[in-house]
C-alpha cells in the first residue's frame, strides 16, 4: 500500500469516527445523528471520565468481562497488557497498520479538521521529521595484507615491534593503504524507505557507521554528514539514530522479553512524554475525546520507570517473538532461541529506544523470506505513517521484499552508482545481455563509469541540486536531536543495571551453589589438618608449615575466582555492544558487579579463615629466619 493510500484509508477512517466528537464550543463541526448520540451514550460516559482524569498516568482499561475500570498507567499487570495488545493488534499482519493509522489520526486529526477554526492553535501535534545528508564522504584505512595479517602471536609481537620503531621514526610502516569510501554523497529522506545494495566489500557497513558516528577512530574519515542541518558536533548521534548491526550479541542468560525490555529502560522514551501531555491538554481544550485505548497505549508507552512495559509486548507481537518471549536468548552452551529468533531479537533490541533514525546492517542474515517481508512490511508502516526514516542494507531480497522501498542506494567498490526511486533501478543481471549499441562490440563498464553517468543522469543532477539547497533548521529539531548522553538519570540506570545484575545472579544461582559447597568442604578439610590450638614456632620446619596454611588459603581464594573469569569475557561483547549504545556509562555497569560480589568474597576469605583457624594471628607475617652459623643450629 502507497503512502497515498495509506491517507485515503486514514480520511476514510476520519470520517467514520469523526461522529463520536462532541461539539467544540459554539462550532457544529462534529454534529452526529440523534440515532447515533442514543448508541453512544454509554461511550460519551467512558469520554466523562477520561476528562475526570488528574493526569496522564490514569486511564479506561476494558477488562476481559468488556467491563472498563480507571487504573494508574504504570501499574498495569501483564494480563491487562496481554488483553490492551490482543484488542489493539490481534494478528500482527494484519492489524499494526490499522492500528498505527489510529495513533497517527489522534495526532493529526484535530489539524485538519479544525483548521477553518479559531481553535486550530489549540490542538494538532505535528510528528518532527529527520533528514540526512552525507556530501563527499571518504574512508581510508590501513591494514596488513596476506600472512601478516592473520591474528598469530609471531605476528603480534612484530606488529607491536614494528609499531614502535615506526613511532621513532626507525622504520617505514609495512601498512597498505585501502580505500573504504570515496566520495559518496547522498540524502536519506524521511517517510521513505532506502535500501543499500551492494556486493560485499563495497563499504556497506562502513556508510552506515559512518551516517550512526560510530566509525572506528583508527579510520581516516573526511567528509560532512548532517542531521536535519545540523553538524554531528552539535548533538550526540548514538541517541538519534539506532544502529543494528550484523552479528547477534546478548547476555545468554536473559529471556527474549528481559532483553528488550532492558534496552528499553536504557534508552528512555525521549520526547512521547511531553508530546502527549501537550496532546492531552490541547485535546481537553478543544474538547476532543481520544480511543480509549490508542489513549492507554500511549501513556503507558510514555514512561520508563518499569521494568517491563507496554512497548515491550508491542515489539514482541510485531517481530513475531510472542511464542519465544519467555525463552533464554541463549549461545553455543546454553540453549536458547533459534538463529532467525535472536536475529529479531537483535532488531528489537533497537526499536524499543525513541530513535527516530533506523540504521540497519544485514538485518535478513538468518531469516526465511517470509519473515524478512513481514519485518520490513512493519517498518514500512511506522516509517510512512509515524514520519520515520530508515535506512536498510540487505543481501539479495527477495522480489516481493525489495517492492517495499521506496529509494534504492548501489554501492559498489566504495562509490554510488545509483540514488534514486526504486522504479528507476535497471536489472543487476550480466551487463552482456542489456547490451544496446548495436553497431559497437560490447566492453564492460566499470564502476567509475557508472558513478559518473550517474551525476549526468536527470536523478543524479536532482540530487545534487538538493545538496546544494540549504536545510531549513527546525525549532522541532530539538526533539529529536538530544545533546544528553543518556536517556534516563544516572541513578535510574545504575538501578537498571543493579536489577539486571541480580537476575543473571539468580540465573547462575548453581553456579554460586556449587562454589560455596565447594568452599564448604575445602574448609573443613584444610581446618582438620590443623588440629592443634597452637603450633611451634621455633624452628624453620614450623615456619614451613605455617606459610603452607597460608599459601592453601591464598591458592584456594584466587582459583576459586577463575569460574567467573569465563562468565566476564562473555558479557565483554555485550558491555562494548550496549556502552557505545549510550545504554549506560561504563561505572553503572561496573559497580553493580563489584558490590554485588562482596558477599561471595567475603565466604570466600571465610574460608580462608577456617583454614588458618588453629594457627595464631602471627601465621600471615612474613617468617624471618636468620642464622647465626651455617649450621643451621642457632636459626630462630
Amino acid at each position: 500500500m502507497e503512502r497515498n493510500d495509506l491517507y485515503q484509508f486514514s480520511n476514510s477512517f476520519r470520517a467514520n469516527s469523526s461522529s463520536r466528537w462532541r461539539d467544540s464550543g459554539g462550532y457544529n463541526v462534529f454534529s452526529i445523528s440523534q440515532r447515533e448520540q442514543e448508541n453512544e451514550d454509554e461511550e460519551d460516559l467512558k469520554w466523562a471520565a477520561i476528562e475526570r482524569l488528574p493526569s496522564v498516568r490514569k486511564g479506561l482499561v476494558t477488562t476481559s468481562d468488556g467491563k472498563t475500570a480507571n487504573v494508574d498507567i504504570t501499574k498495569l499487570g501483564p494480563e491487562q497488557r496481554k488483553h490492551l495488545m490482543d484488542r489493539l493488534i490481534k494478528h500482527a499482519e494484519k492489524d499494526n497498520e490499522s492500528f498505527l493509522l489510529k495513533v497517527r489520526e489522534r495526532l493529526d486529526r484535530q489539524e485538519i479538521l479544525l483548521s477553518a477554526v479559531s481553535l486550530a492553535d489549540l490542538v494538532g501535534i505535528e510528528i518532527p521529521k529527520l533528514e540526512v545528508r552525507f556530501e563527499h564522504l571518504k574512508v581510508k584505512a590501513e591494514a596488513y595484507i596476506g600472512s601478516r595479517a592473520l591474528p598469530s602471536f609471531f605476528n603480534f609481537f612484530i606488529n607491536y615491534l614494528e609499531s614502535i620503531l615506526y613511532g621513532l621514526h626507525l622504520l617505514s610502516s609495512r601498512k597498505k593503504h585501502l580505500s573504504i569510501l570515496r566520495d559518496v554523497s547522498g540524502i536519506i529522506r524521511p517517510c521513505r524507505m532506502t535500501l543499500l545494495l551492494g556486493p560485499p566489500s563495497s563499504g556497506k557497513t562502513t556508510l552506515l557507521l559512518a551516517l550512526a558516528g560510530k566509525l572506528d577512530r583508527d579510520l581516516e574519515f573526511s567528509g560532512r554528514v548532517t542531521y536535519n542541518g545540523h553538524e554531528m558536533d552539535d548533538f550526540v548521534p548514538q541517541r538519534t539514530a539506532a544502529y543494528i548491526g550484523q552479528h547477534d550479541v546478548h547476555i545468554p542468560e536473559m529471556t527474549v522479553r528481559e532483553t528488550i525490555a532492558f534496552s528499553a529502560r536504557c534508552q528512555g522514551v525521549g520526547p512521547r512524554f511531553e508530546m502527549l501531555a501537550e496532546l492531552s491538554k490541547r485535546e481537553k481544550a478543544a474538547n476532543i475525546t481520544p480511543d480509549p485505548d490508542i489513549d492507554v497505549f500511549m501513556k503507558a508507552t510514555s514512561f520508563a520507570d518499569k521494568e517491563t512495559s507496554v512497548l515491550t509486548d508491542y515489539i514482541l507481537k510485531i517481530m513475531g517473538l510472542e511464542i519465544c518471549a519467555d525463552t533464554m536468548v541463549g549461545n553455543e552452551l546454553i540453549r536458547g532461541v533459534s538463529g532467525g529468533q535472536k536475529k529479531r531479537v537483535t532488531t528489537g533490541e533497537m526499536l524499543a529506544g525513541p530513535a527516530k533514525l533506523l540504521l540497519m546492517d544485514e538485518i535478513s542474515t538468518g531469516l526465511d523470506s517470509s519473515t524478512t517481508y513481514q519485518i520490513v512490511k512493519s517498518l514500512r508502516q511506522f516509517v510512512h505513517i509515524l514520519n520515520g526514516t530508515a535506512f536498510i542494507s540487505l543481501l539479495q531480497p527477495a522480489p516481493e521484499t525489495y517492492d517495499l522501498f521506496d529509494d534504492i542506494i548501489l554501492l559498489s567498490d566504495g562509490q554510488i552508482v545509483y540514488q534514486g526511486p526504486r522504479e528507476h533501478v535497471t536489472s543487476r543481471k550480466d551487463q552482456r545481455q542489456y547490451w544496446t549499441q548495436a553497431d559497437k562490440d560490447y566492453s564492460f563498464v566499470t564502476v567509475e563509469q557508472f558513478a559518473e553517468a550517474f551525476q549526468s543522469f536527470h536523478v543524479g543532477k536532482g540530487l545534487q541540486n538538493d545538496l546544494a539547497t540549504p536545510f531549513i533548521k527546525n525549532e522541532r529539531d530539538t526533539q529529536l536531536l538530544t545533546t544528553k548522553n543518556y536517556g534516563v538519570r544516572k541513578m535510574e540506570l545504575l538501578k537498571v543495571c543493579f536489577s539486571k545484575e541480580m537476575l543473571l545472579m539468580k540465573r547462575n544461582s548453581f553456579l554460586y551453589i556449587f562454589k560455596l559447597v565447594q568452599l564448604l568442604v575445602m574448609a573443613v578439610i584444610g581446618s582438620s589438618v590443623f588440629l592443634r590450638t597452637e603450633m611451634h614456632k621455633g624452628t624453620p620446619t614450623d615456619g614451613i608449615i605455617q606459610t603452607g596454611a597460608a599459601f592453601f588459603s591464598v591458592f584456594m581464594i584466587m582459583f576459586n575466582g577463575l569460574a567467573e573469569i569465563s562468565m566476564v569475557v562473555f558479557k565483554l561483547p555485550v558491555f562494548f555492544k550496549q556502552r557505545d549504545s549510550l545504554f549506560y556509562p561504563a561505572w553503572a555497569y561496573a559497580i553493580p558487579t563489584c558490590l554485588l560480589k562482596i558477599p561471595i568474597s567475603f565466604l570466600e576469605v571465610s574460608k580462608a579463615v577456617a583454614s588458618a583457624a588453629a594457627i595464631e594471628p602471627d601465621v600471615l607475617c612474613v617468617i624471618s629466619i636468620n642464622c647465626s652459623n651455617g649450621s643451621g643450629d642457632d636459626c630462630y
